[in-house]
């Protein structure tokens, strides 16, 4: 009698008929559930409709390859274990399939038994995950475990918030500062939830155009438009039964927040260039550093979709508003780096210290973390002292050295744009110290410059 497997779920998927029924017939004695599928587009379909424990696929078919059926059911689910069989060795489709996530890649002729014995390993491995994760998600749950460092009593505040709605599968919109840890607070929320198995999609749209965006989100059909060679799952799809957290959402244009809001409202999504109906059933988490209750009161954000989003606020607090945290941050960063980059260093002198905690900080966290790690990095003794670059705006040039950014009373916009460039020139183009120095985070800058060349 065969080393039983357990009461597990796997799905076969082979165009040849034979194969199927002969180790479907040999796994019969080790309890495991073997479901035959000739066509991988409907053993995808079943997929979606009850995962399975583990797949087992044919490399070779018509239509859809297993290395296609692989990546459609890694979008599905991120953790299901699936053994690839082929006549066809190849190091390329071997480097692929493991890049992919496959379990094991297995040459035919293939001997039953050492097949069945790859299925008991896989699976076995993929319970012990499973086990691992939901103990650590339940010790993280149980300690309030939160990636949000501070003691301030405004972020005690905001950790217990995110701890509270982390449990109730409702949208958010979190508000702050650029710099402030906005992602931070998202990820908490998908990661003391009880979805936390779940895929953590972040999606930045203040970093792609409209047209690419659509594509980015949904995904497309083979033949959807020029260049659409394959079908491509999107960034939505591919979050499925987790968080998707939609960064600098003030930045989506009308026609973008239209789609969005049918998305938002009916849990659905349809691949561009297709007609079929995908179920997403995601929480929405949406950040931006402007007032979006303004923005809907001047016409340019729509209202049914800023309420939608808008079931609960989360503010995060300045870093000017929680000073107490600064001396944590700092310690906290310093060994970061020094880890990272096997530096002996303890942290900064006295006087640094006094005028790290005076400082306004207007790039928030994001300014000191760059602060300490540029330190770290530089650093020649234990102790560190600060360099004279607080991440400040630099000063304005004295009369009749260089013309000043004013000089000709300009609009607010023009102003705006002089100062970017000119903060831009500071830092030899590098757009990541650039945006530091301004406070706001890279995307916006990426964003602000695409103006400019317009």
């Amino acid at each position: 009698m065969k080393e039983p497997i357990g009461n597990n779920r796997v799905f076969f998927v082979d165009d040849d008929p034979v194969a199927g029924r002969l180790f479907q017939r040999f796994a019969a004695e080790s309890g495991c559930q073997i479901v035959t599928y000739r066509d991988p587009e409907e053993a995808l379909a079943a997929f979606r409709e009850q995962p399975a424990d583990a797949v087992i696929t044919d490399l070779k078919m018509p239509g859809m390859t297993g290395i296609e059926l692989l990546a459609e059911l890694k979008t599905i689910d991120p953790q299901v274990p699936v053994i690839i069989i082929t006549g066809y060795s190849s190091v390329d489709n071997a480097v692929e399939a493991l890049r992919l996530g496959a379990a094991d890649f297995i040459k035919k002729p293939y001997d039953a038994e050492e097949l069945l014995h790859q299925l008991r390993l896989v699976l076995e491995a993929s319970t012990l995950k499973k086990e691992n994760q939901a103990l650590r998600q339940a010790l993280a749950r149980q300690q309030g475990a939160s990636s949000i460092l501070g003691e301030s009593r405004p972020i005690r505040e905001l950790r217990e918030l995110v701890a509270k709605l982390a449990q109730i599968r409702c949208n958010v919109i979190v508000t702050g500062e650029s710099g402030t840890g906005k992602e931070l607070v998202a990820r908490d929320l998908h990661q003391l939830s009880p979805w936390a198995d779940k895929p953590f999609v972040v999606i930045d749209c203040g970093a792609v155009s409209d047209t690419l965006l659509e594509s980015e989100l949904f995904g497309h059909e083979k033949g959807a438009f020029t260049g659409a060679e394959q079908r491509r799952i999107g960034r939505l799809e591919s979050a499925a039964g987790g968080t998707v957290f939609l960064d600098e959402i003030c930045n989506i244009s009308d026609a973008m927040q239209t789609k969005l809001l049918r998305v938002v409202q009916e849990q659905k999504i349809t691949r561009v260039g297709g007609v079929e109906q995908i179920d997403i059933d995601v929480r929405f988490v949406a950040a931006t550093n402007r007032d979006l209750a303004a923005m809907v009161e001047a016409g340019e954000f729509r209202e049914d979709l800023y309420h939608r989003l808008n079931v609960v606020r989360i503010d995060v607090p300045p870093l000017r508003e929680r000073g107490d945290d600064i001396d944590l941050l700092i310690e906290h960063f310093t060994h970061q780096f020094g880890l990272r980059y096997q530096r002996n260093v303890r942290g900064f002198d006295a006087g640094s210290m006094a005028r790290l905690r005076e400082h306004a900080w207007p790039g928030n966290v994001r300014e000191l973390k760059n602060l300490v790690e540029r330190h770290v990095v530089l650093a020649e003794g234990e102790v560190m002292s600060l360099d004279g670059e607080m991440g400040a705006p630099a000063a304005a040039p004295a009369c009749g050295t260089h013309e000043a950014i004013d000089h000709d009373n300009p609009d607010l916009k023009t102003l705006e744009r002089r100062y970017i460039e000119k903060t831009l020139k500071r830092f030899d183009g590098n757009r990541e110290q650039t945006a530091n120095a301004l406070g706001i985070n890279k995307s916006t800058l990426w964003r602000k410059l695409q103006q400019y060349e317009e």
